[in-house]
């Protein structure tokens, strides 16, 4: 077994055009110099720009995938992307657990797509609430985070899970997360050169999850490894024009 890079396992859909989900976290954490590691959940019709259709993957075959990856490897964070519902997390989440407690977990609460189109059966929410007391950091974005908020799921004086609103549907301060962590409040301000400009992209949530989940895996504090994610995702944001982004350091 290869020892110089820590590994790094994303739980994600598989989406065809390699903007979003395990294609696009797998590319992330091959930038960032760590071992990735994959388990589809999900198998999408999409583009980059509408998503069609999604099958499922049976909660057994994703729960056997991940006990077969933890058995082999010392997995130092993972990143879950779409999930169906709260029952398919909650037992992702007791098989990390039961095979590593103290591996980091980053989930990126996918909700709808930016085309509207459906993923987390939203009537499942209130079974999140233990859930999210297991998981090391969240990482919805503004409307996201609004819809679990209304649910009462991110109370931090019950010991839920440190949160990273993502800033890009900020109508405000655009572009600037909030880090939320036992009760306080961190801002990460946009690393970009306005001057340069940068263009919405597909995928770009997965990105961001995935890095923080790399950037943890090399030692890096919950703090710096936000911080760093969102560096790396900015770099993706302003790489070309399309909605398509390039990953590179």
């Amino acid at each position: 077994m290869q020892t110089e890079r820590p590994f790094v396992m994303t739980i994600a859909g598989f989406d065809p055009s390699g903007g979003a989900g395990v294609l696009a976290d797998i590319k992330t954490f091959e930038q960032l110099g760590v071992m990735g590691l994959g388990v589809c959940t999900a198998m999408t019709v999409q583009t980059e720009s509408r998503c069609l259709s999604i099958e499922w993957r049976p909660l057994d075959e994703i729960i056997t995938s991940i006990s077969v990856l933890m058995k082999e490897y010392p997995v130092e964070a993972i990143k879950i992307g779409v999930i169906k519902d709260a029952i398919f997390l909650e037992k992702i989440i007791e098989t990390i657990r039961f095979y590593n407690a103290g591996t980091k977990i980053i989930w990126d609460p996918v909700l709808k797509s930016t085309s509207e189109f459906s993923f987390f059966d939203l009537e499942t929410l209130p079974l999140l609430k233990d859930v999210l007391k297991k998981i090391d950091l969240i990482t919805p974005n503004y409307n996201e985070y609004r819809v679990l908020q209304e649910s009462s799921l991110l109370d931090q004086s019950e010991n839920f899970c440190a949160v990273l609103v993502k800033g890009g549907h900020r109508t405000d301060k655009i572009g600037t997360d909030i880090l939320i962590r036992n009760g306080e409040e961190v801002s990460l301000e946009p690393n970009l050169d306005e001057s340069s400009g940068y263009y919405p992209k597909h995928g770009s949530g997965c990105v961001l999850s995935s890095a923080i989940a790399g950037w943890l895996a090399k030692g890096e504090s919950l703090e710096d490894a936000c911080r760093k994610g969102k560096l790396y995702t900015e770099k993706f944001l302003k790489s070309n024009p399309s909605l398509l982004g390039f990953h590179s350091v």
